[in-house]
């Protein structure tokens, strides 16, 4: 890509599931992109390792390990690469993690998280989209889950991070003119994706012949979506400027939109499965069968999730697509050439 529609795209958490796809993807639609990481162990770093060594091999791409919360050196980032858009991926990730690591999520979600507001304010930049997370729902349990219902009730601190990021960045929009973006990413999965998710830890013990743990006793929903479909919507809406509505009221105020310039959309595949149909089709792919534990529900977990979208398709003309069915094989063929059939 040449002339005005390139862009210095900055990226953080590139090592990571969907900033190493994205990554990929909006530079081979041409733009610069610059990448920041800080590879810390919550998983196996050879994953993410891996991850970066692709990356490496690709023009138009460069990578500064970094911390988010290390804010002299965001904001040495920012002042080198100047870049137009940022989208912000990296976060300490996890629900169940953060009832055993709770501190983890105040510095990478909250303090990381406004070192890139306060850059993005000093440096300028265009446009700036951060990811969200569907667990911001929380207690709700009005189907499917709409960005114009209020979400002030999390069920774990992971969620009241990811609600925090949103208050924040909408408080810079109004201070400071930022355009900013929320994405509510709903159980993202596929080729290259992350060993603490279900399904990556399914394929894992069913592969070794050891059982798997089934909470609230298989009676669970999940709007499952596939990695690609991901990326779509992400590169979609960083590249279009959040604006302000000029209907917004505050009298009866959408939490989705604003009279600054902040958004908020949900990206689902719009179609909850069954977590035991996701087994069956998980079972098919391996030729074999599982060993199911069934548990009662973990704290911090909620039984069913549901994308509402119609936003995502009326602002960016994007619906996913990508069925479970299709998007289970994938994962399965990635992660049988990735590690065969053990690990």
């Amino acid at each position: 890509m040449t002339g005005p529609k390139a862009k210095r795209i900055l990226i953080t958490g590139t090592a990571g599931f969907i900033g190493f796809h994205l990554a990929k993807r909006l530079l081979r639609d041409g733009h610069e992109v610059m990448g920041i990481d800080n590879i810390n162990p919550y998983y196996d770093i050879r994953l993410k390792q891996a991850r970066l060594a692709q990356l490496s091999t690709l023009s138009r791409y460069t990578f500064q390990r970094a911390d988010l919360v290390d804010r002299d050196a965001i904001n040495r980032v920012f002042a080198d690469f100047a870049p137009e858009i940022v989208v912000n991926l990296a976060a300490q990730a996890g629900v169940r993690h953060s009832l055993t690591d709770p501190h983890a999520y105040v510095d990478s979600n909250i303090t990381g998280f406004l070192n890139i507001l306060e850059a993005c304010r000093h440096y300028p930049v265009e446009h700036l989209a951060y990811a969200s997370s569907s667990s911001v729902y929380g207690a709700n349990t009005k189907m499917p889950f709409s960005v114009h219902d209020n979400v002030d009730h999390p069920v774990s601190l992971y969620a009241a991070s990811k609600k925090a990021n949103e208050l924040m960045a909408h408080s810079y929009s109004h201070l400071y003119g930022l355009s900013a973006t929320g994405l509510r990413f709903f159980t993202v999965y596929g080729p290259w994706g992350r060993p603490d998710m279900a399904l990556f830890i399914f394929t894992q013990l069913i592969l070794a012949g050891e059982p798997i743990q089934v909470f609230n006793h298989g009676i669970m929903q999940r709007d499952f979506t596939y990695i690609d479909d991901i990326v779509e919507g992400v590169a979609r809406v960083a590249l279009k400027t959040a604006v302000k509505n000029p209907k917004w009221s505050s009298r009866s105020p959408d939490p989705a939109t604003s009279y600054a310039p902040h958004r908020i959309y949900n990206i689902g595949n719009n179609e909850p499965v069954p977590l035991l149909k996701m087994i069956e089709i998980l079972e098919d792919c391996l030729g074999q069968k599982a060993e199911k534990n069934f548990l009662p529900m973990q704290p911090g977990d909620v039984p069913a999730t549901y994308a509402d979208i119609d936003n995502l398709v009326v602002d960016l003309d994007f619906r996913p697509m990508t069925t479970i069915e299709d998007g289970v094989k994938a994962f399965v063929d990635w992660y049988l050439e990735y590690y065969g059939t053990g690990q």
